[in-house]
C-alpha cells in the first residue's frame, strides 16, 4: 500500500503573495480546512510545508504556505503534488477504501477463478466503477455495489466478486 495518498496538484501561483491553485484530487475538498501540513513533491523527493492560509474558489482550493510569500518562491512548484501520510489522511469507514490501495488489486470470481486486474476507478454520480484489466486482455466494467463486490482485502491485494448477468 502507498505510503503516501495524493490530495491535491498544484495547477498555478494565485497573487503575488506566495499563493497556490490546487486542484484537489481527494474526494471531501473541506479536508484542506483541518490540514495543518502537506508534503510537496518536488521531483526529488518530499518538502514538509506548513498550511498558513486556506481559501476555496470554485473547484479549486487556494493554499498558503508558511515561509513562502512571493510568487518567485512558489512557483518552481506548478504541477507538483501534494501528499499526506496515512496519519494524516481522513478516517475511511466500514467498506470504504482509498483509490490508491484498490489500483492493482487481482480480482477473483466466486469460484476463485481470476477475472484481472483493477486498473482505475471511474467515479459516478450515483457509484463508482471499477476499471478492470481481464486475464484475455479485454477490459470489464463493474459497478462498486454490494450486488457486485463481494469481498475486498487490500492486505491481500485480492477482491472477490459477483459478475451480474451482462456483464
Amino acid at each position: 500500500m502507498e505510503e503516501f495518498l495524493q490530495v491535491g496538484v498544484i495547477t498555478s501561483t494565485h497573487g503575488v503573495r506566495g499563493e497556490v491553485k490546487v486542484f484537489p484530487t481527494t474526494d471531501d475538498v473541506k479536508r484542506f480546512k483541518k490540514l495543518k501540513e502537506v508534503l510537496l513533491d518536488t521531483g526529488r523527493g518530499k518538502l514538509a510545508l506548513e498550511i498558513e492560509g486556506v481559501k476555496f474558489f470554485k473547484q479549486m482550493v487556494i493554499l498558503k504556505f508558511k515561509g513562502i510569500d512571493t510568487l518567485d518562491d512558489v512557483a518552481k512548484y506548478r504541477q507538483a503534488g501534494l501528499y499526506v501520510t496515512r496519519e494524516n489522511a481522513v478516517k475511511l469507514g466500514r467498506d470504504e477504501y482509498f483509490i490508491a490501495d484498490l489500483i492493482g488489486v487481482d480480482i477473483f470470481d466466486e469460484e476463485e477463478q481470476q477475472i484481472g486486474v483493477l486498473v482505475d476507478v471511474m467515479e459516478t454520480g450515483a457509484n463508482d466503477v471499477y476499471v478492470i484489466r481481464r486475464t484475455d486482455g479485454g477490459e470489464l466494467l463493474l459497478p462498486a455495489i454490494k450486488q457486485c463486490v463481494l469481498d475486498v482485502d487490500v492486505q491481500q491485494r485480492r477482491m472477490k466478486v459477483h459478475l451480474l448477468k451482462g456483464l
